[in-house]
């Protein structure tokens, strides 16, 4: 029988997909399904958005682009960076790419080999660990705990750096958990991490606009100190609802661009011309429609954890940031994949074991409230008589 390489072994699949996948057949057959794992805003992309795209296929933009990018788009997103952070970005660094996950994607190949070591947080989106592992390169967990709102200190995280430490991936806000890395924490890991100057740093932000209370996302952008070793990740699919328009960028040191350039002509090529222009819109335009949204994500979170602490064997921290509440299951006396299958079979509410997202994330589960008030309400309804049960 014909076998790929070994590494391919060591690539994992994204629960999400496989989960919605299944509630779509149960759906199909009829069942009344939430679904409270998807991974994606339920709004739709603003009309101004979706009519630039319109124009630009319209006015015959249907052909190759750069590989980094049209770009009027590249100047964008560092005018964008600019004034969010009051940052300096050279539109040059900036790579267009086809969703965000080809930056992780690049990064984690430029980095990772066998004697290597990563490390990536877990609980943590998973496909950091799974591309860690194909490269032959050691995954090593930055752990988030929940009585740390799932941030970590910074000096442990430094005790896990040596040598052989390539790379460091961060992400704020997180996925899965809502967690927020308290700027303290990051000032104090840039200082450690003088002491290897051979670590290179992944900054995941695709959530960066999407936080609550107040809170001010701190962009690593904003230390000067790292930023020849820096990689920031981000994109349209969260913050203007553009999932499936599959559109992201990383922002690379000059050092880095021109492999990550290559690695798009050799995988990709570019991103389709009228998404790039829908996505220029997305930053030149009105913003109201993101303003909007993350309003209701809000009043959704204060609901969907209210619910949540109300049910016996269940308690939430309350997310900081994304539209994800991590809730403890442990006093329902089910395991994390046990509670997800059971959930969604037995009362038609679609969820994400914890476990997904790594070993620690057992005893939770990932509810999303990218989802109205009204299926909120009666997800957690039906939840609390499947748990009386």
């Amino acid at each position: 029988m014909i076998r790929p390489i070994a590494a391919m072994d060591r690539l994992e699949n994204e629960t999400a997909f496989e989960v919605l996948a299944r509630a779509q057949q149960l759906a199909s057959e009829g069942r009344d399904i939430i679904n409270l794992g998807i991974d994606q805003p339920d709004f739709r992309t603003a009309s101004h958005i979706v009519d630039a795209a319109k124009r630009a296929m319209d006015d015959g933009r249907h052909g190759y682009t750069a590989a980094a990018g049209i770009p009027e788009l590249r100047a964008a997103v560092a005018s964008d960076l600019r004034r969010r952070h009051g940052v300096e970005v050279d539109a040059n660094s900036v790579l267009i790419a086809p969703g965000a996950k080809p930056i992780m994607y690049f990064a984690i190949l430029m980095f990772g080999e066998p004697g290597a070591e990563i490390l990536y947080p877990n609980p943590g989106f998973p496909i950091y660990e799974s591309m860690i592992a194909y490269t032959g390169a050691k995954p090593v967990p930055l752990e988030l705990h929940e009585d740390a709102g799932f941030s970590f200190d910074a000096d442990q995280v430094l005790r896990l750096v040596n040598e052989r430490t390539r790379l460091i991936i961060l992400n704020s806000p997180g996925n899965p958990t809502g967690g927020v890395i308290p700027a303290e924490q990051i000032d104090r890991l840039v200082a450690g991490l003088e002491a290897y100057p051979n670590c290179a740093i992944l900054s995941d932000e695709i959530y960066s606009r999407i936080l609550y209370d107040e809170r001010e996302h701190v962009s690593l952008l904003s230390y000067p100190q790292i930023r020849d070793r820096l990689i920031v990740l981000d994109g349209w699919s969260k913050t203007y609802a553009m999932t499936g328009w599959r559109v992201g960028y990383g922002i690379w040191p000059e050092a880095l661009f021109r492999y990550a350039e290559k690695l798009a002509v050799n995988s990709y090529s570019c991103v389709n011309a009228p998404t790039q222009y829908a996505a220029l819109e997305a930053l030149e335009g009105p913003q109201d429609a993101v303003t909007d949204m993350v309003e209701a994500f809000d009043a959704r979170r204060k609901l969907m954890v209210r619910e949540l602490n109300a049910i016996p064997g269940i308690r939430c921290a309350n997310p900081g940031g994304a539209f994800y509440a991590f809730p403890n299951i442990t006093g329902t006396g089910l395991d994390s994949l046990t509670f997800q299958r059971r959930l969604l079979e037995e009362a038609g509410v679609a969820t994400i074991a914890g476990t997904s997202f790594g070993a620690l994330g057992e005893g939770y589960v990932r509810f999303s409230y990218a989802a109205s008030a009204e299926a909120i309400t009666e997800a957690m309804a039906r939840l609390r008589a499947f748990l009386a049960q």
